[in-house]
C-alpha cells in the first residue's frame, strides 16, 4: 500500500474514533441530570407524586364542575362550565393520564424489584383512574395506553377499549390488589410510609381500599352485566376476612387526603390564602336543591357546609312604597340571634317584574337556583357584578376559605358509600349483601361522622324523611348527599339510576342532565380514526344536537354503560 492510501486510511480511522466520541459526548449531554431515569428511580420517589396529583384531580372534579351537575353547589360569576354544562366542545383527560403514566412506572419498578407493597397500591391507583376516565368519557385507550416509549403507532395512537373491557379490567387489577396486599405490614420489605398520603403504609387500608372499589364497579356494571355484579358484590359481602372493607361508621377507615396547605397547588382549591382575589370562593354557593332537600330533614350538615345568610329578606304588604328598592339592612333578632334584615314592599319587586316565588326569604339558608340568568343579581342582590358579594345567599362556610383543615380532604370512597351499595344490593337487587336497613343506618351514621355532627344521628334518623323505607330513591338520595365535595360519584349513580331527580335550569345548554364528557379536542386532531370509531358506538338520543361538536361526541350521547337502561332519562 502506497503511503498515500495509507494517510487515506489513518484518516478515516481517525475520523470513526471522532464520530463514536461524539455520539458518546452527545448522549451524555442529551441525559436531564435533574430527570428520573426509569431503570434505576425509587419507586417511592414518584409514588408520591402520583397519590396528591390523584388527589388534586379528584377534588378538583367533586368540588368544581361536577358538583355544578349534581346542583350541591351554583356558581354566581363566570358560570357556563359550572351551571350551565357549557365545556366548549372539549374536556381534557390529560392530567389523568399522566397520574396513569407515573403510576405505570411506579408499577414497573415495583415489579422488577419485587415490591408486592408498590404493586398493590399501583394497581388499586390504576383502577380508580381509569373507572375515573371511563366513567366520565365512555370508552377510552386502556390495553394500549401508557406504552408510547414502545413507538409503534399502535401505542402512540391507541385504540380506544370498550367500557366492558375497561370494567372487567379494573375488577381483575383489583382482585390481584387484594391478594398482593393481604400480608401483615411487616412482611413488606420496602415501607412505603413516608410518602403514602393516604394511609402512612397501611397495607390493610388499601386493601379494604382495593375492595371497596370493587363493590363502586360492580354495582356500576349492575344494569348491564348483573350476574357479573351480584356475584362480585355477594363474593365480597360474604367474605369480611378475606375481602375487608372499608366500613367503620366513625369515618376512620376512609380513603381520604389532608391537603398540605403550603402553597396554592396543594391547597384547598377555593382558600382564599394564595387565591388573595377570593374569587374561586366568592363565586361558589350552595344550590337550592340541595339546601331544599337538607332543610326538609333538619339536615345538621347544613350548618357545616354553608354560612345562614348575612340578611333575609322580608316582604311586608304594610311597609310603605318603596321599601327596600335601595339596599338597606336593619337589626333583628331570629330565634335569640342577633341578624340582620332588609325589608322589602311589594311595589319593589312588581317594579322588577318579581314575584314571592321568584326570591326566598328563608331567615337561615338560600340556595341559589339551578342554571339561573343572570345568578349575580338572584334574591335582590345589590351586587350585579361577576363574582358578587350578595348577601340575600348562602355562601360556603368560612372552612371552605382555609388551604387546609381537619374537614378539607379529598374524598376518594368512604365507608358511606359503602354501605349505601350494600343497601341498595339488598334492598333493591334482592342480593345476598347483608340486612338493607342496617347499612342504609350505617351509611348515615358514618356520613355524619365525617362530617362531625355524629351526635345528630339518633335524632336525624327518626325523621318520617330519613327513617328507612327500603326503596331506590331514598338510598340514592342519601348517597348523593354524602357525597359533598365528591360529586364525581353521585354523577355516576345518577346516570345510572336518574336519582336524585334533578331538572336542568333555564340556562343550561340543554333541557336534561349530561352524561358525558366531551373528547377531548388533541384526540380529535392526533389520532382520528380511534375517536370516530369510539364516537360510532355511542348512542345519539333526543338530546345529542345540543352538543358544542357533534351528535355523536356529545354529552347527551349515551355510552355503553347506561345504553338501553332508559336511565338516566
Amino acid at each position: 500500500m502506497n503511503r498515500k492510501n495509507w494517510l487515506l486510511l489513518l484518516c478515516l480511522i481517525a475520523l470513526a474514533g471522532t464520530s463514536v466520541s461524539c455520539k458518546k459526548e452527545l448522549m451524555k449531554w442529551n441525559q436531564n441530570p435533574n430527570g428520573a431515569d426509569p431503570n434505576t428511580t425509587n419507586p417511592n420517589l414518584i409514588l408520591s407524586t402520583v397519590l396528591t396529583e390523584a388527589g388534586r384531580a379528584y377534588t378538583d372534579l367533586g368540588f368544581q364542575d361536577i358538583a355544578g351537575v349534581m346542583q350541591h353547589t351554583q356558581k354566581d360569576g363566570w358560570t357556563p362550565s359550572h351551571n350551565e354544562y357549557d365545556w366548549g366542545g372539549s374536556n381534557t383527560w390529560t392530567p389523568y393520564y399522566d397520574i396513569l403514566r407515573n403510576n405505570q412506572l411506579v408499577y414497573n419498578r415495583a415489579v422488577a424489584g419485587n415490591m408486592e407493597l408498590q404493586q398493590g397500591v399501583c394497581l388499586v391507583m390504576k383502577s380508580m383512574v381509569f373507572g375515573l376516565i371511563t366513567d366520565l368519557w365512555g370508552d377510552a385507550p386502556y390495553t394500549n395506553a401508557l406504552k408510547g416509549d414502545l413507538a409503534d403507532v399502535v401505542y402512540t395512537l391507541p385504540a380506544y377499549d370498550a367500557q366492558e373491557v375497561i370494567y372487567k379490567g379494573i375488577l381483575a387489577d383489583l382482585e390481584k390488589a387484594n391478594t398482593l396486599l393481604s400480608k401483615a405490614k411487616a412482611a413488606y420489605l420496602n415501607p412505603i410510609d413516608g410518602v403514602d398520603v393516604y394511609f402512612q403504609g397501611d397495607p390493610i387500608r388499601w386493601r379494604k381500599m382495593a375492595n371497596s372499589l370493587a363493590l363502586r364497579y360492580y354495582m356500576r356494571l349492575s344494569e348491564k352485566l348483573p350476574q357479573i355484579a351480584r356475584e362480585g358484590i355477594e363474593k365480597i359481602a360474604a367474605d369480611p376476612v378475606n375481602y375487608p372493607v372499608i366500613s367503620k361508621t366513625d369515618a376512620s377507615e376512609d380513603a381520604t387526603m389532608d391537603f398540605a396547605g403550603n402553597s396554592g397547588t396543594d391547597s384547598w382549591p377555593s382558600n382564599t390564602v394564595y387565591d388573595k382575589d377570593g374569587s374561586n370562593y366568592r363565586r361558589l354557593k350552595m344550590c337550592n336543591t340541595l339546601v331544599r332537600i337538607l332543610q326538609s330533614r333538619q339536615d345538621p350538615r347544613l350548618g357545616v357546609w354553608a354560612k345562614k345568610v348575612d340578611c333575609f329578606l322580608l316582604v311586608d304588604d304594610n311597609l310603605p312604597s318603596g321599601t327596600g328598592n335601595v339596599f338597606a339592612t336593619r337589626d333583628t333578632v331570629v330565634a335569640g340571634e342577633s341578624r340582620k334584615v332588609r325589608y322589602v314592599s311589594p311595589d319593589v319587586l312588581a317594579a322588577k317584574k318579581l314575584t314571592l316565588n321568584d326570591i326566598n326569604q328563608d331567615v337561615n339558608f338560600v340556595g341559589l337556583p339551578v342554571a339561573l340568568n343572570g345568578p349575580a343579581v338572584y334574591n335582590l342582590s345589590p351586587d350585579a357584578a361577576q363574582g358578587s358579594t350578595n348577601p340575600h345567599v348562602s355562601w360556603l362556610s368560612d372552612i371552605y376559605k382555609q388551604p387546609k383543615g381537619t374537614l378539607l380532604k379529598s374524598r376518594f370512597i368512604s365507608a358511606a358509600e359503602v354501605h349505601f351499595i350494600l343497601a341498595e344490593a339488598a334492598a333493591v337487587k334482592g342480593w345476598a349483601a347483608g340486612v338493607a336497613a342496617d347499612h342504609y343506618k350505617a351509611g348515615i351514621q358514618a356520613s355524619l361522622a365525617a362530617w362531625g355532627v355524629a351526635s345528630s344521628y339518633a335524632t336525624y334518623i327518626t325523621q318520617p324523611q330519613v327513617a328507612f323505607n327500603n326503596t331506590q330513591q331514598q338510598i340514592i338520595e342519601q348517597k348523593w348527599i354524602a357525597s359533598w365535595t365528591a360529586a364525581t360519584e353521585a354523577w355516576f349513580d345518577y346516570k345510572r339510576t336518574g336519582l336524585p331527580a334533578l331538572s336542568a335550569g333555564p340556562a343550561a345548554k340543554a333541557p336534561v342532565m349530561p352524561v358525558r364528557l366531551y373528547y377531548m379536542l388533541d384526540e380529535r386532531n392526533l389520532n382520528q380514526a380511534n375517536v370516530n370509531a369510539a364516537n360510532e358506538k355511542l348512542e345519539t338520543t333526543i338530546y345529542s344536537a345540543y352538543g358544542a361538536n357533534d351528535v355523536k361526541n356529545s354529552p347527551w350521547s349515551k355510552p355503553w354503560i347506561i345504553q338501553g337502561t332508559g336511565k338516566p332519562w
